[in-house]
């Protein structure tokens, strides 16, 4: 009985000890933090940021293909795509057409009227005719298709603009025709020579829509995003890319008004990049500029306290950083007070 007491006093000495040391290696610890452990540092967040170039043209059509991929790198005039359309190449042909006629026909008033320069009016006038009627029974198909939701709007407009053409195009070989008739005047000579300066500006304008068939790139960069895929019909104007120009590249982060004290356009500042191993990148800020009242911090006390703004900061990298991409996060360390 007396071996059991003993024991049992053993043990709650044993148990009293290890709280004991328990709590004496947490103090320690404790003592050791608070002397050499360093608060954490008080950071800005923001990103990095990129300027985007949209590449479009002027040619509605199909994309036949792409000569970039996303990622890739381009340089100035490198060819990034390539764009068909077979219905503003009918319009060249066409526009040829009445160039070619228009100038046969001022040939004709300058010369006077022949018999054969007649007959060939009134065969242009003729061929004109069976164009428009083909192009109205074209037309008038496609109207009703698309009435049946069998075609799309955009081949009925194509149909209804190669009718409306037809009808032009038949409408001047007629009035040539007549002109052939009933032989030039001064007048006349004048009409034929202007048709022939109104054809040439329409041949003109279709190449001018047709030089966007290949798309360039305008500066060096880098392909950011492709939009349409290679067989998609695309519009006048439609965004086919997007370029991310390799020079132009900042980082952006917004700020209390109470911290601008600090920073200044012109200024020099440093950026840490966590996705870069936290590289630090020396960056000049040219933009400080108000975010607006939505952005406004407003007072709780009635006195002691104001209203303050936040400000938004843009800061070009000093030297080029070819592997700092938009988006990535950038930490802007608040300077002491």
């Amino acid at each position: 009985m007396e071996n059991s007491k003993d024991e049992l006093r053993k043990n709650e000495k044993s148990l009293v000890w290890a709280v004991v040391s328990l709590v004496a290696v947490l103090l320690v610890l404790a003592i050791i933090g608070f002397f050499f452990m360093k608060p954490p540092t008080d950071y800005i967040e923001g990103q990095a940021d990129a300027t985007a170039v949209k590449i479009s043209g002027k040619l509605p059509g199909r994309v036949q293909k792409f000569f970039v991929s996303e990622g890739d790198s381009v340089r100035a005039g490198d060819t990034l795509v390539q764009i068909t359309s077979s219905t503003v190449e009918a319009k060249l042909a066409q526009a040829q057409a009445m160039r070619n006629a228009a100038a046969a026909q001022n040939q004709k008033a300058n010369a006077g009227t022949r018999s054969q320069t007649k007959q060939a009016a009134y065969d242009l006038w003729q061929q004109a005719i069976a164009k428009r009627d083909i192009t109205k029974k074209t037309f008038d198909r496609m109207q009703s298709l698309f009435e049946q939701d069998v075609i799309s709007a955009q081949k009925r407009d194509e149909a209804e603009a190669a009718y409306k053409a037809s009808v032009a195009a038949e409408n001047a070989a007629k009035s040539q025709y007549d002109l052939a008739t009933e032989g030039a005047q001064r007048e006349d000579k004048a009409s034929a020579a202007a048709m022939v300066s109104a054809a040439a500006g329409t041949v003109k304008e279709v190449k001018s829509i047709l030089e966007d068939e290949y798309l360039v790139a305008p500066c060096d960069g880098r392909i950011d995003v492709i939009y349409p895929n290679e067989g998609e019909l695309v519009a006048t104007g439609s965004p086919i890319m997007s370029l991310l120009k390799d020079e132009d590249k900042w980082v952006t982060f917004n700020v209390n008004e109470s911290l601008l004290s600090s920073l200044a356009i012109g200024q020099e500042i440093t950026v840490i990049v966590p996705a870069l191993d936290s590289k630090e990148v020396k960056a000049k800020i040219y933009y400080i500029r108000d975010m607006g009242d939505y952005a406004s911090w407003r007072a709780t006390k009635a006195t002691g306290e104001w209203d303050s703004r936040t400000f938004q900061i843009k800061a070009r990298p000093v030297a080029q950083e070819s592997r700092l991409l938009p988006g990535m996060t950038i930490l802007y360390k608040k300077p002491e007070k």
